[in-house]
């Protein structure tokens, strides 16, 4: 008996959604191919040891990507929390038994001012404590020599992507760390491609780096944690598998993954190593061209092109005259998601972004029909 997907949603009291607003973890984070979806089901006819299960498939993805180490993590968040309990206890076994008490501990993690973001709290849930340096206007690496003390546990850094000539780089973050024999913890979640930029980040110098596997076909659900070899072996002894099979009560047995999640990564991060990314972001402009087509008569609208250096995103880029459509972008967007299915975009301003990696072929017509009766 075969499953219809929408009402499968409606059966359990909620609504499907048609997303095209990109890899949100909100929305469930990605859809598995089905290469990655058929090992996820063979992977579930046998039982493992899941110790031998993340060693081997950590030296796999290692391997992959040139790193020293990794292993695989339930989201990057979990990388970034598991990164921080590395740096506060690494090669001490009382201070990872002592943690989430910092009592006699370094647990102070650096941040630029203008990388102060949601997802520092990740490194503050084992102990680690945020300190912030210098202010909106940048910071300069005198004030992180300053901020340096023996409380530091290590700098960290937010790959955004965006440039900055006001902060410290992570090129020159990690010569302030040598100086200081400080490690470094890097929050590069979707910094997937180009190909190369994952690489680089993964194999970058006396750092621990998380990735979203999300943003590369892998389940909502998990992340890569890549890096210095010591330091990966170290969050490794506080992850889950770690807790259950290791000689220490360490910190991070909640952040527990399945056999079927780990296996997936795995595939999902061959497959989009080997995949043929040309042709992956014609096809992003191949619906892009589409809906603009279908869209440019309406009154008081602009669109064009949204290109996205990391490529996840690229869509259509909406422009609302607001006072002569008499609607904001906000109200549209929010118009969009009380149908069924949800039509689920992003926005700032007055610009809404339609991002089409998502979009299944069916159901880019709903989408231009319901803009069309937004906006008309």
């Amino acid at each position: 008996m075969s499953i219809d997907p929408a009402q499968l949603y409606r059966d359990l009291g909620t609504t499907p959604v048609i997303n095209a607003s990109g890899n949100m973890t909100v929305l469930g984070g990605s859809r598995v191919s089905p290469r990655v979806q058929e090992a996820m089901v063979a992977a579930n006819r046998h039982f493992v040891s899941m110790n031998d299960l993340q060693r081997a498939t950590g030296e796999r993805i290692a391997e992959l990507l040139g790193a020293e180490a990794a292993f695989v993590t339930p989201g990057c968040g979990a990388a970034l929390a598991l990164s921080s309990a590395a740096c506060m206890s690494v090669g001490d076994p009382q201070r990872m038994e002592q943690l989430p008490n910092v009592d006699g501990i370094p647990n102070r993690f650096l941040f630029q001012a203008r990388q102060h973001y949601h997802y520092e709290r990740c490194l503050t849930i084992f102990g680690g404590q945020v300190l912030i340096v210098g202010n909106e206007r940048g910071t300069s690496e005198e004030q992180l020599e300053d901020a340096i003390t023996e409380q530091t546990a290590a700098i960290h850094y937010y790959a955004s992507g965006d440039p900055d000539d006001t902060i410290q780089h992570l090129s020159d973050l990690q010569r302030i760390a040598d100086r200081h024999s400080l490690p470094i913890t890097v929050d590069a979640a979707y910094q997937v491609y180009p190909l190369g930029t994952m690489k680089d980040y993964a194999q970058s110098a006396n750092c621990l780096i998380g990735f979203g596997a999300k943003y590369i076909g892998a389940c909502n659900s998990t992340g890569i944690l890549a890096g210095r070899k010591d330091l990966v072996e170290a969050a490794y002894q506080h992850s889950f598998i770690g807790f259950e099979t290791g000689d220490y009560e360490t910190v991070g047995r909640p952040l527990k993954l399945d056999r079927q999640e780990i296996v997936a990564v795995v595939v999902a991060l061959e497959e989009w190593l080997e995949m043929d990314h040309g042709a992956r972001i014609a096809e992003h402009w191949r619906r892009t061209d589409y809906i603009e087509d279908r869209l440019k008569d309406i009154p008081n609208l602009s669109t064009s092109r949204l290109v996205e250096d990391n490529s996840l995103s690229n869509g259509v880029l909406l422009t609302l005259d607001e006072e002569a459509l008499g609607k904001k972008a906000p109200d549209v967007i929010e118009e969009l998601k009380q149908g069924d299915p949800i039509v689920w975009t992003r926005g700032r301003e007055n610009n809404i972004r339609i991002a089409v990696a998502h979009l299944v072929e069916d159901e880019i017509d709903i989408v231009i029909d319901r803009f069309r009766k937004a906006l008309l």
